[in-house]
């Protein structure tokens, strides 16, 4: 079970495990996933965002149609606050910087993105060096737009794949971790209940 991080009459805060899907999928081996698991102790609880299979940490779920709704919007309007941290393959010399590269579905090669700079759809991040370790180098990664596997590729378009990623990692660094370390640490975003600013905090495990 997600851990509960919090929890009031419109929405559901809670810690995703890595290696657990945000909504089912295809087939009957795919239908265990954090919104399965939240509807056994919520059972109004709706899917407003999505983390990654390989990603943990903090996701919200609505409690009823208007709080998805608010909340869609919201998040579609960038009115909310996302930092993730992961480590990286590699040293970074610099401690800070953004990347700023166009992503689209790489359709034959499905779920992986790819930059594109005629099809694909803007994306930013921004990147802060926390510190470096013998792994790699540990990053507070912010991302500005949110599209799917946006960090993952822009990290690997950086030369520094994240540490554990099976699909965009080269062997040895997919063998460094029995995870992907990759974690969403802070999420904000107006209350649709009062519209009053909230923050949520769930540790880094790696």
């Amino acid at each position: 079970m997600p851990e509960i991080i919090y929890s009031d009459d419109s929405l559901v805060i809670i810690n995703k495990p890595a290696d657990m899907l945000s909504v089912p999928g295809k087939g009957p081996e795919k239908q265990d996933c954090v919104w399965r698991r939240v509807q056994q102790q919520f059972p109004t609880a709706r899917i407003v965002h999505r983390l990654d299979y390989a990603t943990s940490g903090l996701m919200v779920l609505a409690l009823n149609l208007e709080t998805q709704r608010a909340l869609s919007i919201a998040f579609q309007n960038r009115d909310t606050r996302k930092r993730y941290q992961a480590i990286v393959a590699g040293e970074l010399t610099e401690n800070k910087g953004s990347v700023e590269l166009p992503l689209r579905c790489d359709w034959e090669n499905r779920p992986l993105q790819i930059v594109d700079f005629e099809q694909g759809k803007a994306a930013l991040t921004h990147w802060r060096k926390i510190e470096t370790m013998a792994l790699g180098t540990r990053l507070e990664l912010t991302p500005i737009t949110g599209r799917s596997h946006q960090l993952r590729v822009h990290m690997q378009s950086m030369g520094h794949p994240i540490i554990g990623d099976r699909f965009y990692a080269e062997p040895e660094q997919v063998a460094a971790s029995d995870r992907l370390l990759l974690h969403a640490e802070h999420l904000g975003f107006p209350h649709p209940a009062t519209t009053k600013w909230v923050d949520f905090y769930a540790p880094c495990p790696f």
